[in-house]
């Protein structure tokens, strides 16, 4: 495969290569600070990363970090060698922050003296400084210089332009700084028309890709069900925490029951009566986010939308609606749907894995780390059908761990990363079902970027 970007793509460093003296860097950690605490990047780990990165680097003018591989390598743990051409994670998540950049700026138009810019093409930030510098002093008005001149009596008069004249010349000038302001301002219109005219070109290039991926949810007049599973939880009784506790204020209240375990030790035994259900617990922060994420979505474009809760939705709730399913090992309507097809989701002994299909079909495990067996990786399935068990379109978003199906539910929902992914898809895609498998590094318990490991369309 290649290796190379696109020629369209400029991965060398480009842009304003002048050091900003302290006080202008000052000026430029301040507003980093205030994007990156905002409530458009706080959610985003990952946005607030690759911002960070390249604002750093280039305020210490180490520009030769500010290229597509060795961020790869950097912040996304990519090989040194690995093909950005094949891997567009970097473009993915640069197009991502400046998405968050623009919204951000919306929202704030003029709060700063900077404002940090990500142009496409570049990895390399510019900053724009918003505060006006000091006008230009106004040039003083050359007097007229009085001539003596001879009367015809012979005497010495003064010849003073006339006043007709003066006012000629003044409103000359003032014709000329007229037509100078109107030429820029009409450049300056021209300008603006042209980026509102990309941007619109962008939103709409994104906004088909994502309208075909969802476009029979949204043709539907019913809405869209957005599907939970909530299963069973027990936990240690009062009375356990109490038995066991070493004091006897301990455990009294609920916060500290659910945050902390018993004192127990590992000869100790208990019986099933030491465990009471909890039917108000139960959602994988993983589906809940993705949810979130989903219903999101579907508010923005309008689409009407459910939230169902475990069992708050049936088989005769899934044949009247639309429906988005989400979660795997912990919702049986995945696990059944997915039993028979190409990638499905599977046990092998006490391991949890998605496989293919076939005698040599391949298997996918989350990993975990070996020293404090954290979760470092994990895998999800996003399976479109346009006609499933139950007669209506229907998308499963799950992840073997919560991780996956966190970032399924990223992926599903991001226009840029669909257009990635269905760049080489069949051209009549949104016409049949598929499978998308999605790997997912996990750092420090979040999600990265979803990467694209398989595509199966049929």
């Amino acid at each position: 495969m290649d290796s190379t970007t696109s020629p369209l793509w400029r991965e060398e460093v480009d842009g304003d290569d002048r050091i900003l003296e302290e006080p202008e860097k000052a000026s430029v950690l301040r507003e980093l600070d205030a994007i990156l605490s905002s409530p458009v990047f706080h959610p985003s780990k990952r946005c607030q990363q690759f911002l960070a990165y390249v604002v750093h680097h280039r305020l210490e003018g180490n520009h030769e970090r500010l290229k597509e591989r060795t961020i790869g390598v950097d912040l996304f743990q990519r090989p040194a060698g690995y093909a950005t051409g094949d891997d567009p994670i970097v473009r993915v998540q640069a197009g991502e922050v400046r998405k968050r950049l623009d919204q951000y700026y919306q929202a704030n138009p003029s709060t700063s003296e900077v404002r940090i810019e990500l142009h496409s093409g570049s990895y390399t930030p510019e900053f724009k400084w918003t505060h006006l510098g000091q006008e230009s002093p106004r040039q003083p008005v050359h007097e007229l210089q009085e001539a003596p001149q001879r009367s015809g009596h012979g005497q010495e008069s003064t010849q003073v332009e006339s006043p007709p004249l003066a006012e000629t010349k003044r409103a000359s000038g003032k014709h000329k700084r007229l037509l100078w302001v109107l030429s820029v301002v009409g450049l300056a219109m021209l300008t603006g028309l042209a980026l509102i005219g990309t941007t619109i070109y962008r939103a709409r290039t994104h906004q088909s890709v994502l309208q075909k991926f969802w476009s029979p949810a949204l043709s539907s007049t019913e809405p869209v069900l957005i599907c939970l599973a909530k299963p069973s939880v027990w936990l240690p009784s009062v009375e356990l925490y109490q038995r066991h506790s070493k004091t006897p204020e301990k455990f009294l209240d609920q916060f500290e029951r659910l945050s902390q375990r018993p004192d127990l030790q590992p000869g100790d035994k208990l019986v099933w009566s030491d465990m009471v259900e909890y039917p108000d617990y139960g959602l994988a922060a993983g589906d809940v986010y993705a949810a979130i994420r989903l219903s999101s979505l579907f508010g923005q474009i309008g689409k009407k939308n459910q939230v169902r809760i475990g069992g708050n939705y049936s088989f005769a709730d899934l044949r009247s609606s639309p429906a988005i399913i989400i979660g795997a090992f912990n919702n049986r309507w995945t696990m059944q749907m997915t039993s028979s097809l190409h990638f499905a989701f599977a046990n092998e002994g006490d391991q949890s894995l998605i496989r293919e299909e076939g005698p040599s079909g391949r298997r996918w495990y989350s990993k975990f780390d070996t020293i404090n067996s954290r979760s470092k990786e994990d895998y999800a399935l996003v399976t479109r059908l346009l006609d499933s068990r139950t007669g209506q379109f229907v998308v499963l978003v799950a992840g073997i761990q919560s991780y996956g199906t966190q970032a399924a539910g990223e992926f599903v929902s991001s226009p840029e990363y669909l257009e990635a992914a269905l760049q080489k898809a069949p051209p009549d895609w949104e016409r049949k079902n598929m499978q998308i498998l999605l790997r997912t590094p996990v750092i420090d318990g979040l999600p990265g970027p979803p990467e694209v490991v398989a595509i199966y369309v049929w």
